[in-house]
């Protein structure tokens, strides 16, 4: 038997009215939202910068730390 609510004020809200015996033993399960992909978070800067160089990927500690290029 399952049932669902939420968390109001610290205490546990059954969604609809329910009937269990006083003292009933019961185990409460912590459903969360679904996680984004890294895509759908970064959607809105995805493919904005146009002038970046096109060994970017292989040569990043280059451009960032100016390490020798590979």
């Amino acid at each position: 038997m399952s049932f669902e609510g939420h968390i109001q004020n610290g205490v546990v809200v059954f969604d609809e009215a329910i009937t269990v015996p006083e003292g009933t033993a019961v185990r409460v399960e912590v459903v969360l939202p679904p996680r984004k992909t890294l895509a759908e978070r970064f959607k809105n800067i995805i493919g904005v910068d146009v002038d970046l160089p096109e060994d970017l990927a292989k040569n990043h500690d280059h451009y960032l730390y100016g390490t020798p290029k590979q």
